[in-house]
């Protein structure tokens, strides 16, 4: 979370913002269904987090350090409320590295939670898996 918040006094907020993240992807999904391009999906999302005034940053750009460098930029599909990496998939399975690159996100940016959302399955809730680092 952000420095002075530990994560046990920020998970009440993280879990109702993932709650809310989840709702509007489900909505998504119901509405549009599976088979699009990622892009028509985060489209979609950004959309009705927007509709429920979730607070979200697209294709949010951070920095990347290394022993106190910047070595370059790396770039979150959406960042929740400053605190909560949200990485859209239209794939057909996920595979380990999907998750591995939520991990290195949340450690990029000094964060905890994170959803990793594919909209190419029947039922949505099959494509959603919570990444958390405590």
């Amino acid at each position: 979370m952000h420095k002075g918040v530990s994560f046990q006094e920020a998970y009440p907020r993280l879990e109702a913002l993932a709650s809310q993240v989840i709702g509007s992807a489900i909505e998504v999904h119901k509405t549009i269904g599976p088979g699009y391009l990622e892009s028509v999906y985060e489209e979609a999302l950004c959309r009705e987090l927007t509709l429920r005034q979730v607070p979200y940053s697209r294709q949010h750009e951070f920095v990347l350090s290394y022993k106190g460098f910047s070595v370059g930029q790396g770039r979150l599909d959406l960042l929740v409320a400053g605190c909560l990496v949200v990485e859209l998939k239209a794939i057909e399975s996920f595979s380990a590295i999907h998750q591995a690159q939520v991990i290195s996100y949340l450690r990029a940016m000094n964060l905890n939670l994170g959803l990793l959302i594919n909209f190419n399955v029947p039922l949505l809730k099959n494509g959603i898996r919570r990444v958390v680092i405590s």
